[in-house]
């Protein structure tokens, strides 16, 4: 099963990876993989840029963005106000002495921009603190598809931090490598860690802007890695993580199989036609898992789409994650109550809820 199962993944991602990365890719990062650092977690800041490898060094991955661009003011018009809504998106990079991982993250938050402008690179944080939620994305592919749900997350009063794992993306040298998969739950409690050191330290971009209250989500195999970093008894587990949203996910098909462990709330989704994680391998974990949890069944729905289009069913999956985020982050349970007591997130949909 496992085999039918990687090869129907393989072959879904290759023709997604191929049509995404064709018409809409907008922020692929720069990837460095290299020995250094102190022995602690290093943070640097870095702006995604194209870069030639140079010999001897292993090659990078080009990065180019397609961010909007301010709306000129007409000569001795007065300033236009601060955008509310906008996105602003900071590219990160963070290192892990101990297992010489670096991982480029592109971290996306409320930003002072414009009117005008709904993104924003480096643009100023607006407001705060915000509950972090760190994302996981699919395999052979980048965090750039999931923008359109990742942007509705960020407008609802949330951070989102994105890792670009670096064998599992794309863009990794030799090739995508789903057996990487094992070392990404250990990728997200780095992001967890060093992101909440940003927000601890006296300046910088993210200095007091993000509470101690952290989710961590994914999809497809990124889903498989928040699965594990939340759940799994065998990995270390942060107590920072106050819930975890797994969309079309499943366990890791390349660790030992487990039993999710009580104490932190689940939202798992699915899509009824998905035939790259099926919805039996989600009803899996799901049953297995203590309370709180959630299941939102999308009919008719395949792997990517849901997470990755306009339309529908996204605005089902948004409005689903915000109310679950709003109840177990800033501990607002009236709209996912809303939703428990409708039993649907919008047509097509049903919800399950065991409290």
């Amino acid at each position: 099963m496992n085999d039918l199962r990687l090869e129907l993944r393989r072959h879904r991602w290759h023709l997604a990876a191929l049509g995404l990365f064709a018409a809409a890719i907008t922020v692929a990062v720069l990837l460095v993989i290299g020995a250094g650092g102190s022995g602690r977690v290093r943070v640097v800041t870095r702006r995604a840029q194209v870069r030639p490898p140079r010999s001897g060094q292993p090659a990078t991955t080009q990065a180019t963005s397609q961010l909007q661009t301010p709306v000129p003011k007409q000569a001795g018009s007065p300033p236009p106000p601060p955008h509310p809504n906008a996105v602003g998106v900071r590219v990160l990079e963070f290192y892990d002495q101990s297992r010489g991982r670096r991982l480029v993250t592109v971290v996306r938050y409320p930003a002072t921009a414009p009117a005008g402008v709904a993104t924003l690179q480096d643009a100023r944080a607006a407001g705060g603190p915000y509950p972090l939620v760190v994302f996981g994305h699919g395999f052979a592919v980048s965090p750039t598809p999931y923008d359109p749900l990742l942007d509705k997350w960020v407008r609802a009063g949330f951070i989102v931090a994105a890792p670009v794992f670096p064998k599992s993306n794309a863009n990794a040298p030799g090739g995508p490598n789903e057996h990487d998969l094992p070392n990404q739950a250990a990728d997200m409690n780095l992001v967890v860690l060093s992101m909440l050191e940003r927000s601890a330290a006296r300046n910088g971009p993210f200095a007091e802007r993000i509470t101690p209250d952290v989710a961590v989500a994914g999809q497809s195999d990124g889903g498989d890695t928040a699965l594990a970093a939340a759940f799994d008894p065998t990995r270390p587990r942060l107590e920072f993580v106050k819930a975890a949203m797994i969309l079309s996910g499943a366990e890791d098909p390349f660790a030992a199989p487990f039993t999710p462990q009580p104490g932190t709330p689940l939202l798992a989704t699915q899509g009824t036609a998905d035939t790259v994680n099926r919805p039996e391998e989600t009803m899996t974990f799901f049953r297995a898992a203590a309370h709180p949890k959630y299941l939102l069944l999308l009919d008719g729905a395949s792997h990517q789409e849901p997470y990755t289009q306009p339309g529908p069913q996204l605005e089902a999956v948004s409005r689903t994650t915000i109310a679950f985020l709003d109840r177990y982050l800033k501990l607002d349970g009236a709209p996912l109550r809303r939703l428990v007591a409708a039993r649907n997130a919008g047509p097509a949909t049903e919800l399950q809820s065991s409290e």
